[in-house]
């Protein structure tokens, strides 16, 4: 009985990880890949202008946005290139909290922005709904300074997909947290890749 037991557990398992792998791949061949193409154009316009990019997101997309901005700033960095200027607004907890506790958690990447922002920036935000109302009060506030912006969005798009100057939507059903999020720190990654790919190189001698 105990053997039947376990393989029963495993036919089930193996069927959540069949329907999580089928429906992954489904919402990333669904991606528009010139969306893709344009938010590396943006980046490398920051870069080359030595604009700041900062980024944004709460929960699981904060930590996207922290491993985002970790790979601009380093694993995009070579002698060819000027080095990206890239902020995480979710990484400074005494400044984050602060903030939210005194003016309200929808203020903590809008604050920041304040002492920050101007004209030329980008703001990435990240949200898996589009309609994180600090997210919201950031773009606001970055349009109006002449900031670029930037969404990875999920579900519908929310908010976020039409106030944003490009989008990247992760089109799929409400609720889909975890298909979503994992699909940002994918695209993400291959933001960062065609960045690293983005060399200067001095010609041949060949």
């Amino acid at each position: 009985m105990e053997g039947n037991g376990n393989l029963a557990s495993a036919a089930s398992m193996n069927a959540v990880i069949a329907d999580y792998l089928g429906g992954f791949a489904r919402l990333v061949d669904a991606i528009d890949r010139d969306a893709l193409v344009r938010v590396v154009e943006r980046l490398r316009r920051a870069r080359d202008a030595h604009c700041t990019v900062f980024i944004a997101g709460n929960g699981g997309s904060a930590a996207t946005a922290s491993h985002l901005a970790n790979d601009l700033g380093k694993a995009a960095k070579h002698a060819s290139r000027l080095p990206f200027r890239v902020m995480g607004l979710a990484d400074n907890a005494s400044w984050l909290t602060a903030l939210g506790n005194d003016e309200g958690y929808e203020r903590v990447f809008a604050g920041q922005l304040e002492n920050f922002a101007t004209q030329g920036d980008v703001l990435v935000v990240i949200s898996a709904s589009g309609n994180s109302p600090n997210l919201v009060q950031a773009v606001e506030l970055a349009r109006a300074r002449g900031v670029e912006t930037i969404g990875f969005v999920g579900f519908d798009g929310g908010k976020l997909l039409e106030l944003v100057d490009e989008a990247v939507w992760v089109e799929s059903e409400p609720g889909a947290y975890g298909l979503v999020e994992t699909a940002h720190v994918l695209l993400c990654d291959i933001v960062t890749t065609c960045l690293i790919a983005d060399r200067d190189d001095p010609p041949s001698n060949g």
